[in-house]
């Protein structure tokens, strides 16, 4: 029932938000010189896919957990467009493809061993990715990969059409927030 939700939000949402999109395309351009940043995420039932977002960070910054990479690395845009969320607007371009939900579990790389370990253990992998999701609610990242892990399999347990609008709510309204940067 979500996916037909997932469809529709994401097709009208790139519609009607395409004048935003282009305009942060252009910024981005003048930051980095690339500003759609592609990168392989572990989808469903471990399936690669690539994810995009609008580059928040320098071009040659290493691909690891949010969590590890320094401060530094965040353009003073970027530091805006994490803050404002509206880098998560290139997903939509995910959900209207099928690779990831509004709501789900956030995608995580290849090389986060230890998380992939947990979240396999508790059958998180079953289910599509999201932009957003209990986890991002309560504030958890993926530095404790085991709570994480452990949230996420509450979230899709317990998840229906009620909790999938309550998540994008709350997130909408500030509730949610993205993996934290070092400091």
């Amino acid at each position: 029932m979500t996916r037909i939700f997932d469809i529709l939000f994401s097709f009208f949402g790139l519609l009607l938000l395409s004048p935003i999109i282009l305009f942060l395309l252009i910024i981005g351009l003048f930051d980095t010189g690339s500003p759609l940043f592609k990168q392989e995420r572990v989808g469903v039932n471990q399936k690669p896919f690539n994810l995009y977002k609008f580059r928040s960070m320098y071009l040659n910054t290493q691909a690891v957990a949010t969590h590890l990479v320094q401060v530094s690395a965040i353009t003073k845009w970027g530091s805006f467009l994490r803050k404002s969320k509206l880098d998560e607007l290139p997903q939509l371009f995910n959900v209207l493809m099928g690779d990831m939900s509004f709501v789900g579990p956030r995608p995580n790389l290849f090389n986060q061993l230890e998380l992939i370990g947990e979240r396999g253990k508790r059958g998180v992998y079953s289910f599509r990715p999201g932009i957003t999701g209990l986890a991002q609610i309560k504030k958890i990242d993926m530095s404790t990969p085991q709570l994480l892990a452990e949230t996420d399999a509450k979230m899709i347990n317990h998840l229906n059409v009620l909790y999938y609008f309550k998540y994008i709510f709350l997130t909408v309204f500030g509730k949610g927030f993205g993996d934290r940067v070092s400091k």
